[in-house]
């Protein structure tokens, strides 16, 4: 796991991968969630690589070094936390959690790594979905809270409110007492408010919003845990010391962490802060005037992101006529907008969403809406990541699929079957190196194959392109768990949701 050194206090990013992100739909779904998508209007930037770079630059005499970031997700998205992750260049200890338990265990799980090695350790508590826009003002609160974290306090970041949002939940801090410099005791955490009394808060002028991020020693939060819910502390140690290493990654065990109960960093904690005084435990709250949003909503990235000559945020290929103050994103066509006015406009190639801005809190019931009826629209997009590549499906009818493969260089499917279905594959780009029964062979391009049911067979890419292939599928069930995987380079020897 994460290599603490000796000092007295590393600093540890401590990154919270598990969202859904389901307000931000049909973009954000189960199988590609928000935190991997780039909507914080930096240049192929996603979310999570965002978090990871916000600390880039931090040098402060007075700080203990700055550690790769500890990274608990779910273990469905592994595969893309880990090229996100490569592609900062930053590395990190990757664990998965085999279920969603919420923030208060993902932060659990972190703590007990960090503790292996080094008691000391200080956590800097984030969630992969969330903007800051100025990371040079969020490095100086992050110094401010130092002291009183390595004191033993739990440290959270209250952000400057600027509007009466309702879309967040609110911490008020005894302003009147300040700790060390804009870091002010905490009086208690309130949940999201409707309008008057977000308004009442904006005009009291001692409540801030709350950005769900914290710094913190990772033996302050065990010791709360201790105090306040023992039984998920023993569940996450159980799951962390039955625990094993998967290739690049530590898999938590799944019976252990499946009885572990679920709960919010604030429901499980930060809203009991009067008994953690008991034990000598204070909550305190850093000032942090930067912008900075949870991205938790269309009405939220249209505000985030910077707009035209008539207030309307555009991506991809849009032409907009007589409109104002509108999200339109294109992901595959063109889209046009003439006459409109506070929308938000998603196309994604299978599924539109055309909402109000005031009803963006809303989305995420069409996403439940769509997962009850068993439509995967709710829940992955027509187009795939896989660890090997991707998959796009062109077309599907009764019995029959056509989709297009791309396979990355040197990956490999895994050596699989299917009971139910018979597949052709004809190469369109690159050199593919197929196995078919016993058989080992390459196809080039312009060159195809057939692979009756109940046939193993395996696809390669050993060349430096990626290489392309037309696969078409015809049999009486073509659902992604009729794959039977007898070897896998990824550990997915069970047939599950990928290919």
């Amino acid at each position: 796991m994460n290599e603490i050194t000796d000092c007295k206090y590393p600093l540890i990013p401590t990154i919270l991968c598990g969202g859904a992100g389901t307000r931000l739909w049909p973009l954000s779904r189960d199988g590609y969630p928000k935190q991997f998508l780039p909507l914080s209007g930096v240049a192929e930037e996603t979310m999570l690589q965002g978090t990871i770079r916000r600390l880039d630059g931090f040098a402060f005499p007075d700080a203990g070094p700055l550690l790769s970031p500890i990274v608990v997700c779910n273990e469905d998205h592994r595969f893309l936390v880990a090229e996100q992750l490569q592609e900062t260049g930053s590395g990190g200890s990757i664990i998965l959690e085999p279920v969603g338990r919420n923030t208060a265990p993902a932060l659990a799980i972190a703590a007990i790594n960090a503790v292996r090695t080094n008691p000391d350790a200080v956590l800097l508590v984030m969630p992969a979905d969330h903007i800051v826009e100025d990371r040079i003002a969020f490095q100086q609160a992050v110094m401010w809270g130092i002291a009183p974290a390595l004191a033993g306090d739990i440290v959270t970041f209250g952000i400057v409110p600027h509007s009466p949002e309702t879309g967040y939940g609110y911490i008020q801090a005894d302003r009147s007492s300040p700790v060390a410099h804009r870091t002010f005791p905490i009086l208690r955490f309130v949940e999201k408010p409707n309008r008057a009394t977000a308004d009442a808060f904006l005009a009291a002028g001692d409540y801030c919003w709350n950005s769900g991020m914290f710094l913190l020693k990772a033996g302050t939060w065990l010791k709360s845990l201790e105090l306040l819910r023992p039984t998920m502390l023993s569940a996450c140690r159980a799951a962390f010391e039955r625990g094993s290493r998967d290739r690049d990654f530590y898999r938590l065990d799944g019976e252990s962490f499946s009885a572990c109960p679920a709960d919010s960093i604030d429901y499980a904690v930060m809203e009991k802060l009067r008994d953690l005084g008991k034990i000598g435990i204070r909550g305190v709250m850093v000032l942090l005037s930067t912008g900075w949003s949870d991205v938790g909503t269309w009405d939220a990235v249209w505000q985030s992101r910077e707009k035209n000559e008539h207030g309307n945020v555009i991506s991809g290929d849009v032409i907009t006529e007589d409109t104002k103050e509108s999200l339109v994103i294109s992901t595959s066509r063109l889209v046009s907008c003439l006459g409109l006015d506070r929308l938000a406009i998603i196309e994604t190639p299978d599924a539109v969403l055309i909402a109000g801005m005031d009803k963006a809190q809303e989305v995420k019931r069409i996403a439940a809406d769509l997962k009850d009826k068993g439509r995967r629209e709710g829940i992955v997009h027509r187009k795939v990541f896989c660890p090997w590549g991707w998959y796009d499906t062109l077309a599907q009818g009764e019995c029959f699929q056509v989709k297009h493969l791309v396979v990355s260089p040197g990956e490999i499917l895994s050596m699989q079957f299917h009971r139910q279905r018979s597949e052709h594959w004809v190469v369109v780009s690159g050199v593919a190196r197929v196995t078919r029964g016993e058989q080992s062979f390459p196809l080039e391009e312009n060159q195809s194959i057939f692979i009756p049911a109940n046939e193993k067979h395996r696809l390669e890419n050993p060349g430096n392109v990626p290489i392309e292939i037309i696969e078409v599928q015809w049999g009486t069930y073509l659902g992604e768990n009729d794959i039977v995987r007898l070897e896998d380079r990824y550990g997915r020897i069970t047939a599950i949701q990928k290919k």
